[in-house]
């Protein structure tokens, strides 16, 4: 299971990208190319994202207490390296963007320090109760103000925002 480490976001300096994430590429990730399946790309960055909502107070204690959760609703990954069973996976997320009702995240994963993949997501928070979006509460929207402030002259990759395509 991924290290799930308060220790290691408080100890990092607010204005560096949130960097809690460090798990194994494990046995059941690997596709029959002998690599990290593509899908398992998915996981990892959904999970490394779910640390920083986790540090934001906006994980499963969140849901349960408020009857809300923030639900994905576009990702894009791009692969740069194969990664392998056994390989150490760290992960590290800038909060790219954010407003009352949406979260936007940018990750670098890393294998054995090698950037293998990037993933973006969008994120909206959502009420249980009525299935629609719905503003953030006061305390957890100053809580991703702050982490945007923080991260607001981090370096941006030329890549952010453009999605799938082919280019020149």
């Amino acid at each position: 299971m991924a290290e799930q480490s308060a220790e290691a976001s408080a100890e990092a300096s607010p204005a560096a990208p949130f960097a809690a994430y460090r798990d194994v590429v494990r046995p059941e990730w690997i596709d029959f190319n002998g690599h990290l399946h593509d899908a398992s790309y998915a996981t990892v960055l959904a999970n490394a994202h779910e640390l920083v909502f986790e540090d934001l107070g906006l994980s499963a204690d969140y849901r349960t207490s408020h009857d809300a959760a923030m639900f994905t609703v576009e990702t894009h990954i791009r692969f740069l390296a194969e990664c392998s069973s056994g390989q150490t996976l760290t992960a590290t997320t800038i909060l790219v963007d954010a407003d009352a009702k949406r979260v936007r995240l940018h990750s670098e994963l890393f294998a054995d320090g090698v950037l293998a993949a990037t993933g973006e997501s969008l994120y909206l928070h959502v009420d249980g109760t009525t299935g629609r979006t719905a503003a953030l509460p006061a305390d957890r929207q100053a809580r991703v103000d702050a982490m945007l402030a923080a991260h607001a002259d981090l370096p941006r990759p030329a890549h952010l925002g453009l999605g799938v395509g082919v280019r020149p």
